[in-house]
Parts: C-alpha cells; structure tokens; sequence
C-alpha cells in the first residue's frame, strides 16, 4: 500500500482544519455558513495554514480557531 505524500497529509489536514474553523465559528458566533465562510477564509490566519512549510495544519482546530480570534481581536483595536 502506498504512503500518503507530505502534501496529501498537509491538504487533509488543512482542509479539515478549514472546515472546523467554520464550524466553530457558526457555533460561535451564530451566523450563517456563509458569514462564517467568508470570515474564515480571508482570515489572515487562512494564508498561514496554507502555506505548508509553516505547518500550522498539525494543531487542532480548536487552537486554530483561538488564534484566529485573537487575531480579529487584534484587527480591531
């Protein structure tokens, strides 16, 4: 059986990410899928996840999803 590459583990692991981020953020935030699709992906936080060498695609999405608040956070002071 042949071994996943690096980058098909990266892009799971991304993409899982990604949805759990808008997951989290309707929970959260009540919005719409939509809403919260779009704040999710064009997130600062979006561009560094996929940017395999940065390998933040290997943290839960639950410490993702902290970051990406405190970003937003940051964003508006």
């Amino acid at each position: 059986m042949k071994q996943p590459s690096h980058h098909q583990i990266a892009t799971y692991l991304t993409d899982y990410a990604l949805s759990e981020l808008v997951r989290y953020t309707m929970e959260d935030t009540g919005c719409s899928i939509e809403q919260a699709m779009e704040q999710v992906y064009n997130s600062a936080l979006t561009t560094a996840l996929q940017d395999e060498d940065n390998e933040l695609y290997v943290q839960s999405p639950a410490y993702l999803y902290e970051l990406m608040k405190l970003q937003q956070q940051q964003n508006h002071i």
